[in-house]
């Protein structure tokens, strides 16, 4: 099967000039009340799709392993400089749509600020749900089309397309904004169960973050995040799912597995080698699954 466009960012500093030097501290804020309040504290394994530079990672500490799962190298490599050298996380360049693990590996897993990148954001989530074990817990942010500011806009006739239909739009090349019901329709069928839903960044306006400080403005999110169960105004939205037992495959040991014929690797560094003839380097604790090379 076909991979959809992926997108990719290799060699920017989306880290420092999105984040520290962007004025996102706000933002960055109310994703960590988010997740405090979503993710369960501790557990086993723990995969982050779309890590980027391990903004968020850190928030993890609760758990015994972290795999750092993104499609750029340059991306893991500047997460490795700031995290060390700890060996609770392991650094995987891969696409979502083809990853290169067994089946129920891992007991949670989050994707922050990645799904609005899938230009197939069924097919990840199915992807996903296949290496979850039953009960585990997944965090999901997505960036909302039904938003005040889009409700408004379309209102006011300055935006051609409705933020009411059940369709993602595409408002960039590979940016993607979702209906709440759609998702939760996705979910769904991937066999997840959704269990709560949060309401993020309400007061993403340049002009209150320029008069507010960003944790005034947080801590006011804060307090209307749970408003998510109610209903979704808000340009970003957090689910807390849970895989359902019935509905994947069991775990039967072994780590990684050939994104392409799905059969179990040895982790064998420097070079990860399948029966089926693909080859996976590994190159400054980096697992790369990206390239498809066939063996000697």
């Amino acid at each position: 099967m076909e991979t959809p466009p992926i997108c990719n960012y290799e060699g920017s500093d989306y880290q420092t000039s999105f984040w520290e030097k962007g004025g996102r501290a706000y933002e960055d804020a109310c994703e960590a009340i988010a997740l405090k309040r979503l993710l369960p504290p501790e557990g086993g394994r723990l995969l982050e799709l779309g890590a980027g530079a391990g903004r968020n990672t850190p928030r993890y500490r609760g758990y015994r392993q972290v795999v750092l799962l993104d499609y750029s190298r340059t991306q893991l490599e500047q997460a490795r400089q700031r995290l060390g050298d700890d060996g609770r996380y392991w650094y995987v360049a891969a696409d979502v749509y083809r990853l290169p693990f067994v089946p129920a590996l891992f007991d949670g897993a989050t994707m922050i600020r990645t799904l609005h990148h899938m230009a197939d954001a069924r097919r990840a989530l199915d992807g996903i749900r296949r290496t979850l074990a039953p009960d585990a817990v997944f965090i999901l942010e997505f960036a909302n089309k039904k938003n005040l500011k889009s409700i408004l806009r379309y209102a006011l006739r300055r935006q051609s397309w409705n933020p009411f239909s059940p369709e993602p739009v595409e408002f960039a090349a590979l940016n993607f904004d979702f209906h709440p019901a759609t998702v939760r329709t996705w979910l769904n069928l991937a066999g997840f169960a959704v269990q709560r839903t949060l309401t993020v960044s309400h007061f993403r306006v340049g002009l209150l973050k320029k008069l507010l400080p960003a944790r005034i403005l947080a801590g006011l999110d804060g307090l209307l995040q749970p408003t998510g169960s109610l209903f979704q105004l808000s340009p970003s939205v957090f689910v807390r799912a849970r895989a359902l037992p019935d509905k994947g495959p069991q775990y039967t040991g072994g780590f990684f597995a050939c994104p392409d014929c799905g059969k179990a690797l040895e982790d064998t560094p420097p070079l990860l080698r399948c029966a089926c003839g693909r080859e996976y380097p590994v190159q400054d604790g980096i697992y790369d699954f990206r390239l498809k090379q066939e063996g000697a």
